[in-house]
C-alpha cells in the first residue's frame, strides 16, 4: 500500500502553506496527498448545538476549500480529507504512523525569520515516528522556493543514520536537485579550541581531512543508490548548528535528525534540529531515527 503525504490543515495560512508544498511534493513522488483536521467537539462549552454544528461546518468546509484549491492547481493529484474528533496532537501523531511523512504550518515567524513552534507542534516533532515537514507561510509557498539544493546535516559518522540519509536522498532525486551533506566534527577535549586545532585542520589527516574522508565513505553507498543526485560536501571545525545554518541559506528543503532514545530531560528533538528550526526560512524536515 502507498503511503500517502498527510497534511494538518487548520484553516490558517501557514497550514494552507504547509498543503501546497506537500501537494507538490507529492506529485513529485507520485503518491497520494491526505488532508486532515482535527477537533474535539464539546457541548458543554457551547451555548447551544446549533453552535457545535457551525463548527463542525466550519471545519469540513476548511477541508473541503483545501481540496479544490489544490484539484484545480494540480489537476493531476490525488486528494482525500479527513476529519476527526480528537485532540490535534494525538491525530496527528496518529497519523503520521500510516504516512511517509506529515507535514505541518509553522505558527508564524520571528524577527530572525525562524519558526515559532506552538504546542502540538513540538509534542509532534517529539514523538512522531516519521519524518514531520514544517513550512512557513511566507517563503514555501512559492514553488519557486524548490529548486534550491537539499541540506542535510549529519552528526555521527561513525553510525549514519540511514533513515534520515533515504529521505534526504529520495528528497533530492524527486526534486531534481543536488544534495550537500553537512558535518561538524567533534574537537577532542585535548585540543580545546585554539591555534592548535586549525594547525591540525590544515594537515593532511588533521581533524578536517579525517572527517572528509569519514564522511565520504559514510556517502558513497547512498551515491551508489542515488547515482542521479549530484552531492557536495561541507565540513566546518565549529558549532554543528552554525555549519547547517550557513548551508541552509539557499537550500529548498534542509533534513535534520532526531534520536528517538534521548533522555527525558532536555531539548528532545536535539540541539541542531532545534537551532535549525527556530532560524532558517526553508521548509525543515525532521526525520526520527535510533
Amino acid at each position: 500500500m502507498i503511503r500517502p503525504i498527510t497534511v494538518g490543515l487548520d484553516g490558517s495560512p501557514e497550514s494552507l502553506a504547509a498543503a501546497d508544498w506537500a501537494a507538490r511534493e507529492a506529485l513529485r513522488r507520485a503518491v497520494p496527498l491526505h488532508l486532515v483536521h482535527a477537533s474535539i467537539w464539546q457541548p458543554h462549552d457551547v451555548p447551544a448545538a446549533q453552535d457545535l454544528d457551525t463548527q463542525k461546518h466550519w471545519a469540513l468546509r476548511v477541508l473541503r476549500e483545501a481540496e479544490e484549491e489544490l484539484r484545480g492547481r494540480y489537476p493531476e493529484l490525488v486528494v482525500s480529507t479527513e476529519q476527526i474528533s480528537d485532540t490535534a496532537a494525538e491525530v496527528l501523531l496518529g497519523q503520521a504512523e500510516k504516512a511517509q511523512m506529515l507535514v505541518l504550518g509553522s505558527s508564524g515567524h520571528g524577527a530572525i525569520a525562524g519558526f515559532l513552534l506552538g504546542s502540538v507542534g513540538q509534542q509532534v516533532l517529539a514523538r512522531a515516528n516519521s519524518p514531520v515537514v514544517m513550512v512557513r507561510a511566507n517563503t514555501s509557498s512559492s514553488a519557486g522556493h524548490d529548486g534550491g539544493e537539499v541540506v542535510v546535516g549529519l552528526d555521527d559518522l561513525g553510525d549514519p543514520a540511514a533513515p534520515l540519509l533515504e529521505f534526504a536522498f529520495a528528497s533530492a532525486a524527486a526534486r531534481g536537485t543536488a544534495l550537500r551533506a553537512v558535518h561538524a566534527p567533534n574537537l577532542p577535549p585535548l585540543y580545546g579550541h585554539g591555534p592548535v586545532v586549525g594547525q591540525l585542520a590544515s594537515q593532511e589527516g588533521g581533524i578536517t581531512g579525517q572527517a572528509k574522508k569519514a564522511l565520504a565513505d559514510t556517502l558513497t553507498p547512498w551515491r551508489e543508490k542515488y547515482p542521479q543526485v549530484p552531492v557536495a560536501h561541507t565540513v566546518e571545525l565549529a558549532r554543528p548548528s552554525g555549519v547547517v545554518l550557513r548551508a541552509a541559506a539557499s537550500a529548498g528543503l534542509v533534513v535534520v535528525g532526531r534520536r528517538t532514545h534521548r533522555p527525558a530531560l532536555g531539548m528532545r528533538i536535539g540541539p541542531v534540529a532545534h537551532a535549525v528550526l527556530h532560524h532558517t526560512a526553508a521548509p525543515v524536515a525532521v526525520v526520527p531515527h535510533d
